[in-house]
């Protein structure tokens, strides 16, 4: 399910122009570059070959700075069964406002190998050797607040 199909507040519709076949789709409702965290649940996540790599299951905020920190993919499994989840750096997806998914840069077969945990035992992410194995895995590097320095 993608972003407009989660939309029950009307967010990418409510604009007086969002019918105006004249704006570009990616300019209609508030996103790509505001959006509401509970339409991006359940979104579909591909890789650059366009290989199903699984869904967003939760947005993990950083209470501290406001910030995004991850997305929680699930991939794998049958049914709910054997799936893996792994948290991913904001920074390492990209939306595709065309196909109204996101894409990671990583095959399945990497993915299969990233850190993940089991939906009933999930990591101290405020743990900094977690934090740094993540981004090193992705090749992303975790936000400074420069105002904490």
């Amino acid at each position: 399910m993608n972003y407009e199909e989660r939309d029950s507040f009307g967010i990418y519709s409510a604009t007086p122009t969002a019918m105006d076949d004249t704006v570009p789709e990616r300019n209609r409702g508030p996103g790509p570059h505001l959006m509401g965290a509970d339409t991006l649940l359940g979104n579909d996540v591909v890789n650059t070959q366009d290989e199903d790599l699984g869904d967003i299951k939760e947005i993990m905020l950083d209470m501290r700075t406001g910030r995004v920190s991850y997305a929680v993919l699930s991939f794998g499994g049958f049914l709910g069964m054997g799936e893996k989840l792994f948290a991913v750096p904001w920074e390492a997806l990209k939306l595709d406002t065309v196909n109204k998914c996101f894409v990671l840069d990583a095959s399945k077969d990497r993915l299969e190998n990233a850190p993940g945990f089991d939906k009933n035992d999930w990591p101290d992410m405020a743990d900094t050797a977690w934090e740094k194995g993540v981004h090193d895995f992705y090749g992303t590097q975790p936000y400074v607040d420069s105002r904490a320095l």
